[in-house]
């Protein structure tokens, strides 16, 4: 089994156009995100290894945030999801792996977490 190094940013939120419903559809929902991606690993992480040789956490949270387009209403949050997963192999060839978990906020009612989780391989 090859080595790989896991990276997140996990419970940041984020307002989405998103729904089916009619009280959901025209205005953004407020979305909580985990976004996992999994990377070819160095051999070896010294003092002095530079960034280069993993990934910007917050190129994760920009695939998640502005890296969606702007005025499109997504139907299903599993094509948020899958946007993100596409955004982040496209962005960096080292990607192997990206999970997204996606809570949808404005349908709680007692503080339960309603959602999906999302994981595609590099295909």
């Amino acid at each position: 089994m090859a080595d790989s190094l896991i990276l997140e940013v996990a419970d940041f939120e984020h307002d989405v156009l998103t729904g089916i419903y009619s009280e959901e559809t025209g205005r953004p929902q407020p979305l909580r995100f985990t976004v996992t991606v999994e990377l070819a690993c160095a051999v070896h992480y010294a003092p002095e290894t530079p960034l280069s040789a993993s990934k910007n956490y917050m190129d994760l949270k920009f695939a998640a945030s502005e890296a969606l387009p702007h005025g499109v209403h997504f139907k299903l949050i599993e094509a948020v999801a899958d946007h993100v997963c596409e955004t982040l192999f496209v962005q960096d060839t080292r990607v192997q792996a990206v999970t997204v978990k996606i809570v949808k906020l404005a349908i709680a009612e007692g503080g339960e977490s309603i959602g999906i989780t999302l994981r595609r391989e590099r295909r």
